[in-house]
């Protein structure tokens, strides 16, 4: 099943895009799309989905989820980026956080200002916690998964790795975490560790890859997070991107005003975003 939300900024409303690629209204099987309701019925109560009202025209497609718990990102989870950041590969998973404030629809824009010099693109697989986990295994650790949806880590670059301190600095500016179109759940994806991830910046490609390049698999990153943290229904896993980025190009490339990058992943549908001045 694919999950989204439609409507103008702070005022969306949950929907779900049909076997036949209609988008429909189901705010009177569900409230939003929110941790408080993302539990194990959540599905079966949206099967009425084919009587419930089609949205028509070409409504905003909103983040996801209406609120999003804990951001945690995976860093250096593809040997290929490791080695274009100039990083060793990671022995365990690299784990930092990105503030809960960044989430913004997939095709909103992302803002750029004169103190920023290097604002770079992720396209990430986004991995949304559906059932409290703490101390799974990695056997178990699809179980607690709602589903699956496509992130743009936006990170400036020069607050991130030139400011001193935590990566979380050039992760958390508004708008820096598109996050959509759908939410799909686990049983449209056949294999979870061979999809096609891609970006371009004005049609051009920058990112290729494969999450079956990944250093550690989903499973393995739940239940690594379970170790030392309890995950919760609406966290968010950013899993890591593939090779491509503007940092590692030599020499290194930077979004500016004006520009647009598009990214997907095979499956879970496609984002667009243009860079505005802000």
């Amino acid at each position: 099943m694919k999950l989204m939300r439609y409507g103008e900024a702070g005022r969306e409303k949950p929907a779900v895009l049909d076997a036949s690629g209609k988008i429909r209204d189901v705010s009177s099987l569900v409230s939003d799309y929110d941790p408080s309701t993302l539990g194990d019925d959540l599905v079966s109560r949206l099967r009425q989905v084919e009587e419930q009202p089609e949205v028509t025209g070409t409504p905003r497609i909103g983040p996801v989820l209406a609120r999003v718990g804990t951001i945690w990102c995976i860093g250096l989870n593809y040997v290929d980026h490791a080695k274009e950041a100039g990083m060793a590969v990671p022995t365990e998973p690299v784990v930092f956080s990105k503030a809960a404030s960044t989430v913004c629809g997939p095709n909103d824009s992302i803002p750029i200002t004169a103190a920023m010099a290097k604002l770079d693109w992720e396209v990430e697989l986004g991995v949304v916690i559906g059932r409290r986990a703490f101390r799974v295994t990695e056997a178990q650790a699809l179980e607690h998964v709602f589903g699956y949806t496509v992130v743009n880590d936006v990170s400036e670059r020069a607050w991130q790795l030139e400011r001193g301190g935590q990566w979380m600095k050039g992760k958390s500016h508004p708008n820096f975490c598109p996050l959509g179109p759908w939410l799909v759940t686990g049983d449209e994806i056949p294999d979870l560790q061979s999809l096609q991830l891609w970006l371009d910046v004005n049609a051009v490609p920058k990112q290729r890859g494969s999450t079956s390049s990944m250093i550690f698999p989903v499973a393995k990153l739940v239940s690594y997070l379970s170790q030392f943290a309890r995950l919760e229904p609406g966290d968010l896993i950013c899993t890591g991107t593939p090779p491509g980025v503007g940092a590692g190009m030599k020499p290194p490339q930077f979004l500016r005003s004006g520009d647009v990058v598009t990214l997907g992943i095979e499956l879970l549908g496609k984002q667009k975003q243009r860079v505005e001045s802000a």
